[in-house]
């Protein structure tokens, strides 16, 4: 077991197997020692986490959606590294959508889920340049989707 998931299962959290595309694309791509990985959903075990924040959804159910999402980007980065997450070397960038009505302006504090158990689980690793946007929707309805770039070695 690597430290990254011994932190991970001190933080009470399992990876899920990484999410299939839902569409025509690759779920990551490595480019040198970086891997891209497309967008990730909110989602639990349970399903897909709906909602849009500023009519039916609180900014704290919404930063759970969040670090739904990162738990998936580190999902597929477990694949990208053919198992291995002691190869991450930091994570680099995150991109994250928020499903909100247009008046809506705490995307950041919604972002904040994923980025705050991204440095939770990978401590310095886990700090990263970050946007925080809104959607007027997304796909399936969900609340968060966010891509990550992460270096690798």
């Amino acid at each position: 077991m690597s430290t990254i998931e011994a932190r991970l299962a001190e933080l009470g959290v399992t990876l899920p197997d990484a999410p299939a595309p839902a569409a025509n694309y690759v779920p990551f791509v490595v480019v040198g020692n970086l891997v891209h990985i497309s967008g990730q959903i909110s989602q639990t075990a349970a399903g897909l986490t709906k909602g849009k924040l500023g009519a039916d959804m609180t900014v704290e159910a919404g930063a759970e959606a969040a670090k739904s999402c990162a738990i998936s980007l580190l999902a597929q980065l477990k694949k990208a590294c053919d198992g291995d997450l002691s190869r991450l070397v930091r994570a680099v960038k995150l991109v994250g959508f928020v499903n909100s009505t247009a008046d809506f302006t705490d995307q950041p504090k919604v972002i904040n889920g994923a980025s705050d158990f991204l440095v939770a689980a990978l401590g310095d690793a886990g700090r990263h340049a970050r946007s925080a946007v809104s959607a007027a929707s997304l796909p399936l309805g969900v609340a968060v989707e966010i891509e990550g770039i992460f270096e690798i070695r």
